[in-house]
């Protein structure tokens, strides 16, 4: 038995070790082809539509609701500890450093990732790929660079839309419902403003527009089995992406701060 759990370590840990390999071999791959992003702007162009403008509305109605919700929090925090009039000033650094990136990236995630894995997953098994790379058709470059790197200039535009919404509902719910004015809670948000703070949330953007997409290509491309491994492709995705979302925002926290 304990021999039979050393070894499925030990697999696990090799398949594991194997794969960073591949994911590691197909960003250089990716920066490889980088020269020729001009050449297939239209590609990218449909791209940034897909990832960025089509995944707009659902953008706006979770920063709505974030917003809301981070007011009735900061407020329920300050009760007793501090002025209500620092309202403003709590509510939007949390939306602009944390909220506002994490959670549009991992919506992103389960929007875009899942779809980029799911429709290259669905290319592998049904030999689209492979047609693609007998006429000699680079896949990296036509189907994965403009996916990557639509996702990498629309996740940090993403996000400032994210942040903007998220602090206009904040307001509404302090002024309807906490008897905060426009001008005491904006004059709060402009005093404790810092523009590092709104650039650290879109280098955020970089990095997980980035993983988000790389993750998706990887996982797509290596789909096998039919219709169930790319149902199985489509979570992994997911899975995967939110899960190093959280990880990679706690590792920039921890350098950058």
């Amino acid at each position: 038995m304990i021999k039979n759990l050393i070894e499925k370590l030990g697999e696990k840990t090799i398949n594991f070790i194997q794969e960073i390999g591949q994911i590691s071999q197909l960003f250089f791959s990716l920066i490889k082809y980088s020269s020729q992003l001009f050449k297939n702007r239209k590609l990218l162009l449909f791209q940034m539509e897909h990832i960025g403008v089509n995944s707009l509305p659902l953008v706006i109605i979770i920063a709505i609701f974030t917003g809301a919700v981070s007011a009735w929090q900061a407020a329920y925090q300050l009760k007793g500890i501090a002025p209500i009039s620092f309202l403003g000033t709590a509510t939007s650094r949390a939306i602009i450093t944390e909220l506002g990136p994490v959670l549009t990236a991992i919506i992103i995630a389960g929007r875009v990732g899942a779809s980029i894995a799911a429709e290259l997953g669905s290319m592998r098994v049904t030999e689209q790929i492979d047609a693609l790379e007998t006429m000699g058709i680079s896949t990296i470059r036509y189907l994965a660079m403009p996916r990557f790197y639509a996702s990498i200039i629309m996740m940090p535009v993403l996000i400032v839309f994210a942040n903007v919404i998220a602090v206009a509902g904040a307001y509404v719910i302090s002024n309807y419902f906490l008897d905060v004015s426009y001008s005491v809670f904006f004059d709060s948000v402009k005093r404790f403003f810092l523009i590092s703070d709104f650039m650290f949330g879109l280098v955020k953007g970089v990095f997980f527009g980035g993983i988000t997409s790389l993750l998706g290509c990887h996982i797509g491309f290596r789909t096998s089995g039919g219709a169930e491994g790319v149902g199985l492709s489509t979570i992994r995705s997911f899975v995967l992406s939110a899960s190093l979302i959280l990880i990679i925002d706690y590792i920039l926290w921890t350098l950058l701060f």
